[in-house]
């Protein structure tokens, strides 16, 4: 498998290599489903020394010095004010440059003051209309980035986060201990559990559930430097929706009546993104969608939105200067009405 090797532009030492085998069946796949749009995101999935990194401020150890520095450096804040569910409370910063700040240290018995990400990981909280009181289930948490986004939008009466994978768990339970104040982790569950079996086991618990699924992640795919693990991926592609479906039909056994559920990947794949909320929706009658392209109209700014053929999914694609995403994103509600599984 050859590797093409990319240089960093602040010093050209060697920073990752592409896998050739990966990007060509990207290639195959996203030139027909994105068109002329493929080349731009192409070169910027390719290269990240020009990705963007946003920063989430923790409102449980506020950095007050680090916000008036950031204000100096020319972040400016992401949503504030120009959504009309986003809470006042949650914080994040970016810059239209690829400035990313260093990580913090985990340090057991200190909270974190700030948490670095993809700014277009956050649609999905924000679709998710999270109030205080409420029961919600982040079904497959790690590494708890969204889970801490969402505590910092309100304060859940109970929230369940689950992971199915052993040493991603391990990752959650850390994030969570590194953002949330005690009082806060009591009311928080972290479970082990198959998400296909949520459902099942807790049936018409949540007000709220987030299906943040295992995906074609494209950004780390691309950068497979063992070659018998990204063909393994390639081939175990076509498996991915089977597990998305299966995942989301146990998200609407385990979502109330009334309740609202957000599907969420970090690919661009149409097969794991609309084909699948399609197939949802084909085959449940107490399913409905719901209209989000207000965010994308109000996000122009900040996100390039492709087109889905959807009213209820965003995808957001990589741009110059606005690097953020692959981001799908769905919002659905459960009805009252007869159900159909």
């Amino acid at each position: 498998m050859v590797l093409t090797r990319l240089k960093t532009k602040s010093d050209g030492k060697l920073a990752k290599q592409i896998c050739k085998a990966v990007l060509d069946h990207f290639e195959k796949q996203y030139s027909k489903e994105l068109g002329d749009s493929w080349d731009t995101v192409r070169d910027i999935l390719i290269s990240p020394s020009c990705w963007q990194y946003a920063v989430l401020l923790n409102r449980f150890n506020y950095p007050f010095e680090l916000e008036k520095d950031l204000h100096l450096k020319g972040y400016h804040t992401l949503f504030q004010g120009s959504l009309p569910y986003c809470s006042q409370s949650m914080k994040c910063y970016l810059s239209r440059t690829p400035d990313r700040m260093p990580s913090e240290r985990h340090q057991t018995g200190n909270l974190k003051k700030y948490y670095l990400l993809n700014a277009a990981s956050l649609l999905p909280v924000l679709a998710l209309e999270l109030r205080d009181g409420e029961k919600v289930l982040d079904l497959c948490a790690a590494p708890g980035g969204k889970s801490v986004a969402l505590l910092q939008c309100a304060c859940p009466g109970y929230l369940h986060c689950n992971e199915y994978d052993s040493l991603r768990l391990r990752w959650l339970r850390q994030t969570l201990e590194s953002f949330i104040p005690q009082p806060l982790i009591n009311v928080i569950k972290v479970s082990e559990l198959d998400g296909r079996e949520m459902g099942d086991a807790q049936p018409e618990t949540f007000d709220k559930v987030l299906v943040d699924a295992p995906c074609s992640n494209d950004r780390s795919w691309l950068f497979s430097s063992d070659s018998q693990k990204a063909a393994y991926r390639i081939s175990q592609r076509r498996n991915l929706p089977v597990l998305q479906v299966e995942l989301l039909r146990s998200a609407v056994k385990a979502l109330r009546p009334g309740g609202l559920l957000v599907y969420s990947t970090c690919t661009l794949s149409k097969a794991e993104n609309q084909d699948v909320i399609s197939e949802i929706l084909n085959s449940h009658n107490n399913i409905m969608p719901m209209d989000i392209k207000g965010i994308a109209s109000t996000c122009s700014k900040d996100f390039t939105f492709a087109p889905t053929g959807q009213e209820c999914g965003l995808l957001v694609i990589p741009d110059k200067g606005k690097t953020w995403g692959p981001m799908y994103v769905a919002k659905l509600k459960k009805s009252w009405s007869t159900r159909k599984w």
